[in-house]
């Protein structure tokens, strides 16, 4: 079988833990049958991956198999990237929910979408960029240690700007920077800007979601003492036609939202001004994660 999941963007600034985007760059796999687990990639973002048991993806597998008392078949899995590693492009979701379905498929689990959007949830510890990686497009969600919702939305209509920076950030090293807490004050506005963002993303108001992409108090001002001159960047941005712009995910990618059919030319223009960023333009991935057999024409979303 193949598998085929899109990267992410998480957060759209005050969305914290709560706002995804799906982003039309990919994790695939091909799946074969085998004697022993084996991993092989030709992608230059996935040199280096563990290529037996160790690897991210047979582990979520196994332990999505161990719900239900079930042991994995062996399997020789050949991983192709387009999503770069520790940029804040949701790599690492992109991976587990590859390996749900997986995991999924080879054992007949027949799991409701709930049912992996809640596993992988747990393993994340939230529910924006594996959300979208599972449902695509915009997705709205919760997790708690209770219980997991979300709520699917369409595809914006917007292009998208990715600012992609050479080095990474690990994520665990973008939340140590985060606040243990926030006053009440400060966490009343944080909380009503991101209910602004929600309210003019569904209303396709997207001067107002620019505005507060660039509002957010949760992350961009702690993160940005990580990335130099973040946040200089996420204003200065706008000059070039763009609605807002984002640290994406724990970054140090930054996403910018644009017009429809201006995304090329817009990251042309960035690029000119800020080649210290590798810019380019992408779209936002209306289909979230499919798996359909090697011999059949058509892909089948599940």
């Amino acid at each position: 079988m193949t598998i085929h999941v899109p990267a992410s963007s998480a957060n759209l600034g005050p969305g914290f833990d709560s706002i995804g985007l799906a982003v039309d760059r990919y994790l695939t796999l091909e799946v074969y049958d085998a004697d022993s687990w084996r991993f092989t990639t030709s992608s230059p973002q996935l040199e280096g991956i563990p290529e037996g048991k160790g690897n991210m993806v047979y582990q979520v597998a196994r332990a999505m198999a161990a719900t239900r008392k079930k042991a994995l078949p062996p399997c020789h899995v050949h991983m192709t990237s387009e999503i770069p590693l520790a940029r804040g492009l949701g790599s690492s979701a992109a991976a587990i929910i590859a390996a749900i379905e997986l995991a999924d498929r080879l054992l007949e689990m027949d799991l409701a979408k709930e049912e992996k959007l809640r596993f992988a949830s747990i393993l994340e510890g939230h529910p924006d960029n594996v959300g979208a990686c599972l449902y695509g497009a915009l997705t709205i969600g919760m997790h708690t240690d209770g219980k997991t919702r979300i709520v699917t939305q369409s595809t914006p209509d917007v292009d998208l700007v990715l600012m992609v920076p050479g080095d990474e950030l690990l994520t665990s090293e973008a939340r140590q920077v985060l606040p243990e807490a926030l006053e009440y004050r400060d966490a009343v506005q944080a909380g009503a800007c991101g209910n602004v963002l929600v309210a003019a993303l569904l209303t396709g108001n997207w001067p107002l979601v620019g505005e507060m992409m660039g509002d957010d108090r949760y992350h961009h001002p702690y993160r940005g003492s990580l990335i130099p001159g973040l946040l200089e960047a996420l204003q200065e941005v706008k000059k070039y036609g763009v609605y807002g712009a984002a640290l994406s995910g724990a970054g140090p990618t930054v996403l910018c939202l644009a017009p429809s059919n201006r995304g090329e030319e817009i990251a042309a223009a960035i690029q000119a001004d800020y080649p210290q960023y590798h810019v380019e333009a992408a779209k936002p991935a209306i289909i979230g994660a499919e798996v359909y057999k090697a011999s059949e024409k058509s892909v089948a979303s599940f």
